[in-house]
């Protein structure tokens, strides 16, 4: 004898763009093609796998702790730059590389991978920060040494952010967002001098010193950050190749952040002598001696 059975089956299903989430060591990134979408995991920390649970190249504890002291570690050599703009009353310079290292720091802190991580704000406001500032860093330091007026200087400071700003939000990862306004800066920079070697019939700085112990190292030490961060930097070697590029940026500076300013060499006018408590208003053609000594009046008794 058969009995029939009734079973009631409810189905439920649901769709996960990855694997848990990728879990701690990854990132679930999606990628639009024409009507397509496509999701994967991002690994980080040498960790590998569809959901990044694979730790066979993981990095350890230790490797990760080193990488981000040294990424941040190495903004501190942005300190003797700071002292020797304050030094020099480059005060608004000195503003600017503070601000630098503070969100440098900051930034590396809260970008890396795995467990040693450390954010005190949200991470595209530091990146945006750790960007603008190394910009603005290299910028300001350019248009320093070409001596300019301070009004034109300041003008050129203020659209040199604007123009940063909008260029960091158009592409933050671009090379030519650090080579342009480079180049830019040092065609200003140019001209300047060109005027100035003009205008003095000599070369400017006029001083051998100051090309040979200060322009020449400075401009080397900052060609060979530029070219590590061109060329040789990689995913595999970005933590010790990052923190050169920190201390080699930092140390160009010191060297080319142009001396104190002169003070205004004009005269001042001479004081008056006083004698018996009366100040004596002579002519001043009288006292150069274009009047006759015959006729030299005194012109006016002044009490003092």
């Amino acid at each position: 004898m058969c009995i029939n059975v009734t079973a009631e089956v409810y189905l439920r299903s649901y769709l996960t763009p990855c694997i848990n989430d990728c879990g701690t060591y990854g990132q679930c990134k999606l990628l639009r093609t024409n009507n397509y979408l496509y999701a994967a995991c991002e690994c980080k920390a040498g960790w590998d796998g569809w959901g990044c649970t694979d730790n066979s190249e993981a990095y350890s504890y230790g490797f990760q702790l080193l990488s981000t002291l040294l990424l941040c570690l190495s903004n501190l050599m942005f300190v003797p730059p700071v002292v020797i703009a304050v030094r020099s009353h480059y005060l608004l310079e000195a503003s600017v590389y503070i601000f630098t290292m503070f969100f440098s720091t900051f930034y590396h802190a809260c970008d890396q991978p795995g467990i040693v991580v450390f954010c005190i704000m949200e991470y595209d406001v530091l990146q945006f920060c750790d960007f603008l500032g190394s910009l603005m860093s290299v910028w300001v330091t350019v248009i320093a040494m070409a001596r300019l007026k301070s009004i034109i200087k300041q003008v050129l400071y203020l659209l040199g952010a604007m123009s940063l700003s909008m260029a960091l939000q158009l592409d933050r990862h671009g090379l030519w967002n650090l080579l342009g306004p480079s180049l830019f800066a040092l065609g200003i920079m140019a001209v300047a001098w060109t005027v100035r070697t003009i205008r003095r019939r000599r070369c400017y700085p006029p001083t051998w010193k100051r090309w040979v112990f200060f322009l020449f190292p400075g401009t080397m030490i900052a060609s060979s950050a530029v070219a590590l961060y061109a060329f040789v930097e990689t995913e595999e070697n970005y933590f010790y190749i990052h923190s050169i590029w920190h201390m080699l940026i930092a140390s160009s500076v010191g060297f080319l952040l142009p001396p104190r300013a002169k003070p205004d060499g004009k005269a001042t006018p001479m004081k008056r002598r006083r004698g018996c408590g009366y100040q004596l208003c002579v002519n001043e053609h009288e006292e150069m001696g274009l009047v006759d000594p015959a006729i030299i009046s005194i012109n006016s008794i002044c009490t003092s």
